[in-house]
């Protein structure tokens, strides 16, 4: 059962054509974000989708690619049809992940597409009221670490807060001088990334000196060895999940039943796959979160609608993306977002 999924399935849906835009963008973490937002339109109505891919080269490969996804479907025959579908038609892509990446932008364009020629949002759809949004901003500290990037956020914003990369180059002070703050929600330690910019070994000593610092606090993706699994003896219900999480499989498979999951629509690839584990998590009081990927489009406002749909109270990482820019604006929305009126489609308005 996925009463989510089935209350959009069958929704008629017809694409006349297929478009994208690029993106590009300085942020805060010190590298360029780049993202392609594909545009299905059809019956005078488009729908669009943020592929958010981290690697700059799967976006370039765009440049000699076509799509020959028109046709008459529903949401679900739509989707069936993307399986049989190579969203990297000119090379493949520089990471698996990307294919969950493309085929989400691909996905919700056609969810959102569907729904606007059908007169319909998708609160209507699912049946669920836009409820304002908490936020908390997400950052790493630089390298060295500083709190300086912190402290420039809440001399603007005081109320904000956040979701903190650690490092090993955190050394006691900045630790102490972070946890002074009283502002950290979440601690990503990313202790399942391979191969990435932001990965490291698990730590025990840091991942002890975390535990005790900031007692209140979520704590995502921690690599479980025989060295560190001792020291969350007892925290398992502060434990959160995001790298793994594709689907319900995925969590099923985790070391123990998970308190809490940051979810990431774009990992899940299908709409399917999405409100399957959003539904499978309420069932059994596991606590969500969404989670971003340094969108530059619309793909934001999807995930800022969902949690405004699904889990407003979490520590969303959806904050607007000014919060990523590499100098604080003097104009963000502060958290919680104002409820959406989510009109049509996938929009957040």
């Amino acid at each position: 059962m996925n009463e989510y999924f089935d209350a959009v399935a069958d929704l008629p849906l017809v694409v006349e054509s297929v478009e994208w835009e690029r993106r590009d963008r300085d942020t805060s973490s010190g590298f360029v974000r780049t993202t392609t937002t594909f545009h299905l339109s059809g019956t005078g109505h488009t729908g669009r989708g943020e592929d958010v891919t981290y690697d700059t080269e799967d976006h370039d490969a765009l440049a000699g690619a076509t799509f020959d996804l028109a046709g008459e479907y529903t949401v679900a025959s739509f989707s069936a049809r993307l399986d049989d579908t190579d969203l990297f038609p000119t090379k493949p892509p520089e990471r698996e992940t990307g294919r969950a990446y493309r085929r989400w932008a691909v996905e919700s364009a056609a969810l959102d597409l569907a729904l606007r020629q059908n007169g319909l949002s998708l609160a209507e759809a699912v049946g669920r009221d836009p409820d304002p949004v908490r936020f908390v901003a997400s950052m790493r500290l630089g390298e060295p670490p500083t709190t300086e990037r912190l402290d420039a956020v809440l001399d603007a914003y005081p109320d904000t807060e956040f979701k903190l990369d650690p490092t090993p180059a955190w050394d006691d002070d900045l630790i102490d001088a972070v946890a002074a703050t009283d502002a950290v929600r979440i601690l990503d330690l990313k202790g399942l990334y391979e191969g990435t910019r932001v990965d490291f070994d698990p730590d025990p000593e840091l991942y002890d000196r975390l535990l005790s610092a900031f007692p209140g606090a979520v704590v995502e993706d921690p690599g479980l060895t025989p060295e560190t699994r001792p020291r969350f003896d007892g925290e398992e219900a502060r434990v959160s999940w995001d790298y793994p999480i594709t689907g319900v499989a995925s969590v099923e498979d985790l070391p123990f039943e998970p308190a809490w999951l940051n979810v990431k629509p774009s990992r899940f690839g299908t709409v399917e796959s999405l409100f399957e584990t959003v539904e499978w998590a309420e069932a059994r009081g596991v606590a969500l979160y969404g989670g971003g990927q340094f969108e530059l489009g619309v793909g934001r406002d999807h995930i800022q609608l969902l949690a405004s749909l699904f889990y407003p109270q979490g520590p969303n990482d959806v904050a607007p993306g000014g919060y990523n820019d590499p100098d604080v604006p003097t104009d963000l929305a502060t958290s919680p977002l104002a409820a959406p009126t989510n009109t049509t489609g996938l929009a957040w308005e």
